[in-house]
């Protein structure tokens, strides 16, 4: 199986960007062995139980090497 990078960002809400907020890194990057790049980014979502807002969550995935 492939080894892949993955991290995960969790964007600001409305308010914080009014304020200035940037995107938070709240997972990673760490590598994860999967068949393809989406099961890497579902594989890292559901093995490390990261708390962060689905709905501003940015999982970002690349092939490692």
């Amino acid at each position: 199986m492939p080894l892949f990078e993955v991290a995960i960002l969790e964007k600001p809400t409305k308010k914080e960007a009014e304020e200035g907020g940037t995107e938070k890194l709240v997972f990673g990057p760490r590598a994860v062995v999967a068949n393809d790049s989406q099961s890497a980014g579902i594989t890292a979502v559901l093995e490390e139980n990261v708390m962060v807002d689905k709905g501003r969550m940015v999982v970002l995935v690349r092939p490692f090497g």
